[in-house]
């Protein structure tokens, strides 16, 4: 039984959690939280009355903040929730390349190249047109659970 080897598939990670606990009677409107494992904003949240069997529940409605589903759960209050870990990072944009992929410049000089452009048409017009004048654009990357996108963009007055 001993002499077989054991052969563990290793990740290149931290084993830092994509998301923390916290109990569903706490989170709150505008919070985050998952729902079907996709990280969401919640928009709408209500508690029902403790039934007879003694739980009250959180209705919760989200949106999900990377492609804009809305998503529902409704969880017992005294029950954990995963809530995501969501970061925004500001990056100052370099180039955009034929495929939809960013160049962007991280804080310590570096480029971070593996970002597509934003699928929000709004948001992808801004960012074309600002690069196209010959803009400095800050882009705001949102990222959770894995998962990033471009969210927001500023305009920092032409270049030099």
């Amino acid at each position: 039984m001993s002499d077989e080897e054991h052969h563990f598939e290793s990740k290149a990670d931290a084993g830092a959690s994509n998301t923390y606990p916290m109990q569903a009677g706490a989170i709150r409107k505008n919070g985050y939280i998952v729902i079907k494992n996709r990280p969401c904003k919640v928009v709408e949240v209500s508690t029902s009355k403790t039934g007879k069997h003694g739980h009250a529940k959180c209705h919760f409605v989200a949106i999900d903040i990377f492609n804009g589903k809305k998503l529902e759960d409704i969880v017992p209050s005294s029950h954990n929730c995963d809530v995501p870990h969501v970061n925004r990072t500001d990056y100052q944009l370099i180039d955009i390349s034929e495929d939809g992929f960013v160049s962007l410049l991280t804080e310590n000089g570096n480029t971070k190249d593996d970002l597509k452009l934003p699928t929000d048409d709004n948001l992808l017009s801004q960012i074309k047109d600002g690069f196209a004048e010959g803009k400095d654009l800050v882009v705001t990357v949102m990222s959770a659970m894995g998962e990033e996108q471009i969210c927001a963009l500023k305009d920092i007055g032409p270049k030099n």
